[in-house]
């Protein structure tokens, strides 16, 4: 182990250079510039409106020059002292041989599957051989990068090819957010979403953009210091026990927020390749997790997400470009999509002036007129509703009726709330949920029209725009703020061999997430037009077969309901949930089940990737910064690790504990991680870095005031505490949902630290 000796509080750790500014000055006109205008660049071009071309694909390209230029641009100015290991060009040629070798024999243990398919195999093996193979792959990757060592379990000997690193990253980074929710949420949401539902190309835009701030201003600093940990850096930058505690608690907090939702997305794919319960799916895909990151950790995380991006990102593109191909003769599924938007805007205006369609919205506000009724007259309602099904199940047991009918009846008596706190909850959810559903299409946005509302319209339409507007560059500034401060991300840039590798590293990793993330966009519209299209219109009972299989294991997942009693399904009567349109994708494009097999293994990768990053950060958080107090070179480097695999394995069962009670979609969970992340650690970490005036005590100040007041503002608008309290009206500050509550959070950091270290600094040279 290094010793641990602070710099002085007066040093950075860098300087800010004027390359830095210029390419900052690019991406944020190339993001937040673009996006604020987006509403007056709505010219079309080859079927693309302007604005949804870059917030879509556009940006994401400005996003990977603006990294490569800097890696570029940067690195010639270091190459003085770039340092060539002749024996590391040999390690990186016989990685490339071994890599190529498991690419080709994953493609042929995919068709091989698909032949056996073909012959007779039945679908239940077909998917729990993909579980059982992959996850028996990545415990074997585990089990030979077994270690021991201190500098192999946290930072990989420092030896990652930036090229594989990149990959590794992009693994950790394309979560079950990523590849389960993303699409899902583009379809749902469209560009931009409502004003209360901040979201679609939101996602694309924050979660590349945030990488310009990890390359520009954060990893190849760190990486220089040598750490093991992101709380290493404030130990190590201010000194003192409070600023690493704080952040090892702060990384901890983050980190167990975002792994829930991974465990999450295990446990839903792995009940649905092995027809297990949701619970156990989550304990099967959670040993593939702890023999990685358990056994070998860092080294062994690295190379098992090296594997799991080959999975993944075939897992996702290989639908994709089949739905193109489908539709549009073209395989090439982020280059031809545009064609399918005008094609989209005219279904999305047929459906809005259907007359069927218009029924099931009025019933839809009916519904919610009969929830209004019953909140404003609580007890007298829910003591009726009691009744009503009291005797509904006598008058069927006399009635002598079917037994399936007795108990179904017997169930939606069990089912009803409890006392008037729940019935309150439950009704008020259910009308807001019938109140947005009675909207055209079901409450969904038009696909290419930037925010809600009108900026020439009346009042209302005026505020309603300026609020979607607002809550979409609040979502997107927490997403990029918060991506250069999640730990579990920083740290994969320790384990390349220099910091000129770091940033290569950092370029190869937003060109192997660009891959997904310019696809994501596209799968979202080719399904779309898919279920806007051909769907739609089908009776009830044609439907195809997969529609019930999830709704059977999900319903949440999706369902469908005959609300106008036409026996024909009308747009707004099928709920799709936003994790769902990946995973069913094979199967709404007809595609073999081999496919459906191999999108849940993906999604299995990108979750296990993930999950494997997170529960190794907070092991790492709480026994290499928090709890270990060891001073022997040798004992104590041995006993931090076997401390940080304890902490493992019991976070990772507290994880799944929370997981299992399904506590929030998988994008409403990751984008408070980001939050987080990014009041906790950026304004102090990046302050710290560039500027030499930041003391202890204001890093101290900052990062807990920045995650007191995001915490605070989470929790003051969570509807299950407003309740509980009795809060009326609406606890929102300039109309911000709380999912980004990290801009209130990171302002005051900034603030708290400027100021506290202002203060500090007087008084010091006061005495």
């Amino acid at each position: 182990m290094r010793p641990e000796l602070p710099l002085p509080e007066s040093q950075p750790i860098a300087s800010f250079t004027r390359l830095q500014a210029w390419l900052l000055l690019v991406w944020f006109l190339g993001s937040f510039g673009i996006v604020f205008f987006a509403h007056d660049l709505q010219y079309a071009l080859v079927g693309w409106p302007i604005s949804y071309w870059f917030a879509a694909q556009g940006s994401l390209l400005i996003f990977i020059l603006i990294v490569a230029v800097y890696a570029r641009l940067a690195n010639r100015a270091d190459g003085a002292q770039v340092f060539v290991d002749p024996d590391f060009g040999k390690y990186t040629r016989r990685i490339h041989k071994r890599f190529l070798f498991y690419v080709l024999m994953f493609l042929f243990f995919v068709l091989a599957l698909g032949l056996a398919e073909r012959i007779g195999l039945k679908r239940i093996w077909v998917g729990a051989i993909f579980l059982f193979a992959t996850v028996f792959l990545y415990a074997l990757i585990g089990i030979y990068d077994r270690t021991s060592r201190a500098s192999e379990y946290y930072v990989a000997g420092r030896r990652i090819p930036a090229m594989y690193n990149g990959m590794a990253v992009a693994a950790d980074w394309m979560s079950a957010a990523s590849f389960i929710s993303m699409a899902g949420g583009l379809y749902l949401q469209g560009f931009s979403g409502s004003g209360s539902q901040p979201g679609g190309l939101v996602y694309v835009l924050g979660w590349t953009g945030g990488f310009c701030l990890v390359a520009l201003l954060v990893a190849p600093h760190l990486r220089k210091m040598n750490l093991y940990t992101v709380p290493d850096f404030f130990g190590r930058r201010f000194g003192g026990r409070w600023p690493r505690i704080i952040a090892a608690w702060s990384a901890v907090l983050c980190s167990f927020t975002y792994v829930v939702a991974q465990i999450y997305g295990v446990g839903l794919i792995t009940s649905r390749l092995t027809g297990v319960q949701f619970e156990i799916g989550i304990l099967l895909g959670l040993g593939g997790v702890l023999v990685c990151s358990f056994l070998g950790g860092m080294r062994a995380v690295t190379w098992t997400q090296v594997t799991q991006y080959v999975v993944l990102i075939l897992a996702f593109l290989i639908p994709v470009s089949w739905l193109a191909y489908k539709q549009l003769g073209n395989p090439m599924a982020p280059v031809v999509y545009g064609q399918q938007l005008p094609k989209i805007a005219e279904l999305e205006q047929r459906l809005m002036a259907s007359p069927a369609e218009q029924e099931v919205v009025n019933e839809y506000a009916r519904r919610a007129r009969d929830f209004a009724l019953k909140l404003n007259n609580l007890p007298q309602s829910l003591e009726a509703e009691k009744k009503w099904h009291r005797d509904k199940i006598q008058s069927l047991t006399l009635a002598h009726a079917d037994e399936a009918q007795i108990v179904a009846a017997r169930r939606a008596l069990a089912a009803l709330p409890r006392d008037e706190t729940s019935a309150r909850d439950k009704w008020t959810r259910a009308m807001y949920d019938n109140l947005e559903r009675a909207k055209p299409l079901a409450g969904m946005s038009e696909q290419t029209h930037p925010f809600a509302g009108d900026p020439h319209g009346t009042p209302d339409e005026q505020e309603r725009f300026h609020s979607s507007r607002l809550n979409f560059l609040a979502l997107m500034f927490c997403l990029m703020v918060g991506t250069a401060g999640l730990p579990h991300l920083l740290t994969r840039f320790y384990t390349t061999q220099s910091v000129v590798e770091t940033r290569n590293s950092a370029t190869w990793s937003l060109v192997f997430i660009a891959l997904l993330y310019l696809a994501a966009p596209a799968l979202a519209v080719l399904v779309k037009f898919e279920i806007m299209g051909h769907l739609v219109g089908q009776r009830f009972d044609d439907l195809p077969s997969w529609i019930s299989q999830w709704a059977r294991l999900d319903p949440s997942l999706i369902s469908v309901s005959d609300i106008n009693g036409d026996q024909i399904l009308q747009f707004a009567e099928l709920r799709l949930g936003p994790d769902i349109v990946m995973l069913a994708t094979p199967e709404i494009g007809g595609l073999p089940y081999v496919i459906s097999g191999l999108v849940a293994a993906g999604g299995l990768a990108a979750a296990l990737s993930t999950a494997d990053g997170l529960l190794l950060t907070i092991g790492n958080a709480l026994a290499h910064d928090l709890f270990y107090r060891g001073n022997s070179e040798t004992s104590g480097a041995v006993s931090r690790v076997m401390l940080s695999k304890f902490s493992l394995l019991l976070m990772a069962l507290l994880a799944a504990y929370v997981a299992a009670q399904k506590p929030a979609d998988i994008l409403i969970l990751v984008s408070a991680s980001f939050s987080l992340a990014g009041a906790a650690f950026v304004p102090v970490m990046i302050l710290g870095i560039f500027w030499t005036g930041v003391t202890r005590w204001a890093a101290v100040s900052g990062m807990l005031s920045g995650l007191g007041v995001t915490v605070y503002y989470m929790l003051i608008n969570a509807p299950g505490v407003r309740a509980y309290w009795g809060w009326q009206g609406s606890g929102l500050w300039f109309g911000i949902e709380p999912i980004s509550a990290g801009v209130f959070g990171i302002t005051a950091g900034v603030v708290m630290t400027l100021l506290v270290s202002v203060l500090t600094r007087s008084v010091k040279s006061a005495h």
